[in-house]
């Protein structure tokens, strides 16, 4: 069986491309078929750039790993989202490619079942807890929600039958413990593409383990941890195989884009690489690997972490900076380029930002004839405008280069500042049509960067109202749990469904419950025993979410 497995695993491995390439590990990479954007990008399975081919025109499918909720979510995290968000945003605003994107919750995990027995509480208030913080804090910084959040807890049925395939395409084996584990030998020198193989780290295990290297898929439980039944007895998801489950349950057998900080291209990339091809049993799963480079604290080697204790919180960032200074700090690095914080890399994009905001102004009063200047040579301003299109369109397209595009940017500003010279002198002919269009064209870029030149206390009302989505989030699966209860059904004295009369009462409640709070602004729709709600766009931040209650 397992022979068997491994030959068609290579047969099948062999067929998916005609292009077929080796990465800098020697590891084969079939270069996609489909649309090709015009973009070059960093692709970290073969440490080079390559064309960006798309296995649908106009679409790319983005999957990426989203955080373990038992903490604080810190700088560190945000420059990764916020730089890939920025990517995104480019590809879809700039390139015209609609980004499908998934991103998971790990929401069971040792370190969140260790921080739940220091508080005392369930390993699930800790998770969603942190999971809203989370969330409100993406928002704070002007991320763009995925797609669709996805928690593990709520998909371990849909790992438990990924993990029964991988069995029985000849790649993984449970031993007596209860503990199931990819076997790495199986797939040969398929392992190994981002390191080599012979240098890979060893994960913790028992001696059951065929190689050192070989991974968990599931851990049978210990006394006291939350568990889920499987036909290997009592346990839970190992770490990586929630990734390469919930991405393959969303898009299938190909991927284009995975996105993730540098420390998870190996072994967590690196297994979910290796579960994915046995599972669907292809060469190539996810074409793309981008990596963004470590925030570090200036003057220190170590990446901002949790474990290391030298972490600045988002929440305490945003008490000193403003999302927009934080968008600008992360534009004048390349996304996967390591990045020094500190206060004087802040008041840098503080100041820039700064510089952009005195000119629109200057411009906006020369237009409106305000702002009296010397003759504008006004051939020279378009033709500089044409050169930062130009410069901008191909650093975007060369591996989303935004330090070129914001130097482009500032340059253009420069021409344009040299040219707004105030004088006393009345009756000047005017130019304000250059000066409107450049206006316009440095507004466009940076709001498809996520940068709102005017401020504003967005933050703190996204922030307010995310405890309040919260509250509505809790409240209406409460409501769904009663209704549920009421909903059940016996067979009466005429052998027909009925309901329980006694529980009448309680589907009654339910529905004067969903009455009163439409008056609040907060409308639940019950579809058959689960439920959505949605805040209506009148209130005052004019947001409105919805979630599937399940």
């Amino acid at each position: 069986m397992l022979r068997s497995g491994k030959v068609l695993f290579r047969i099948l491995s062999s067929s998916c491309s005609a292009s077929v390439r080796y990465s800098a590990s020697g590891k084969a990479w079939l270069t996609p078929t489909g649309f090709d954007t015009g973009i070059k990008t960093f692709n970290s399975l073969t440490k080079k750039k390559e064309a960006l081919i798309l296995a649908r025109e106009g679409t790319a499918t983005w999957y990426s790993c989203g955080p373990t909720v038992y903490d604080h979510a810190h700088l560190g995290h945000a420059c990764s989202y916020v730089r890939f968000d920025i990517l995104q945003r480019i590809l879809s605003r700039f390139f015209g490619i609609t980004v499908i994107h998934a991103m998971v919750i790990t929401d069971i995990d040792d370190k969140i079942i260790k921080r739940s027995w220091e508080e005392n509480v369930s390993p699930a208030v800790i998770a969603r807890m942190y999971e809203d913080e989370f969330k409100r804090d993406m928002l704070s910084l002007k991320v763009v929600p995925p797609a669709v959040y996805l928690r593990v807890t709520e998909n371990v049925h849909h790992i438990v039958a990924f993990i029964q395939g991988i069995i029985r395409n000849g790649h993984a084996y449970a031993t007596p413990e209860g503990n199931v584990y990819f076997d790495v030998q199986s797939i040969g020198e398929r392992y190994g593409k981002f390191v080599g193989a012979a240098s890979s780290q060893v994960e913790p295990g028992t001696s059951n383990k065929r190689d050192s290297r070989d991974f968990a898929l599931w851990k049978t439980s210990k006394p006291h941890e939350p568990h889920w039944e499987s036909p290997w007895g009592q346990g839970r998801p190992g770490w990586h195989i929630e990734c390469s489950t919930i991405a393959s349950h969303v898009f299938g057998s190909q991927l284009d884009i995975h996105s993730g900080g540098i420390d998870l291209a190996f072994p967590h990339h690196e297994n979910e690489i290796a579960q994915s091809e046995a599972f669907h049993r292809c060469g190539q799963w996810a074409n793309y690997f981008l990596h963004s480079g470590h925030l570090h604290l200036k003057g220190s080697a170590e990446k901002m972490s949790k474990s290391l204790k030298n972490y600045i919180s988002i929440k305490d960032f945003l008490q000193s900076y403003s999302a927009e200074e934080f968008r600008m700090f992360c534009l004048m690095t390349k996304y996967r380029s390591a990045i020094d914080y500190s206060d004087g890399s802040m008041l840098e994009a503080r100041t820039s930002l700064e510089t952009i905001r005195t000119f629109i102004s200057a411009a906006q009063a020369y237009i409106r004839g305000q702002l009296p200047c010397s003759p504008v040579q006004e051939d020279i301003l378009w033709q500089r405008l044409a050169e930062a299109k130009s410069t901008i369109g191909t650093a975007l397209a060369d591996d989303f280069d935004t330090s070129k595009a914001i130097g482009a940017l500032m340059n253009l500003i420069y021409h344009g500042n040299c040219q707004l010279q105030p004088t006393t002198s009345r009756g000047i002919a005017q130019s304000p049509a250059v000066f409107g269009a450049m206006v316009t064209y440095i507004q466009d870029v940076l709001d498809m960067f996520g940068i709102e030149l005017l401020r504003s206390k967005e933050a703190e009302v996204l922030s307010s109202d995310g405890n309040f989505q919260s509250v509505v989030e809790h409240l209406t699966r409460f409501r769904s749990e009663v209704r549920a209860f009421a909903l059940t059904r016996h067979n009466d004295a005429n052998n027909k469904p009925a309901l329980y009369p006694e529980r009448v009462p309680l589907l009654e409640a339910c529905d004067t419950l969903r009455k009163d709070l439409v008056p609040l602004g907060v409308v639940i729709k019950d579809r058959g025993e689960a439920s959505t709600w949605e805040i209506k766009p009148s209130r005052r931040t004019a947001m409105t979410s919805k979630h599937e209650d399940k």
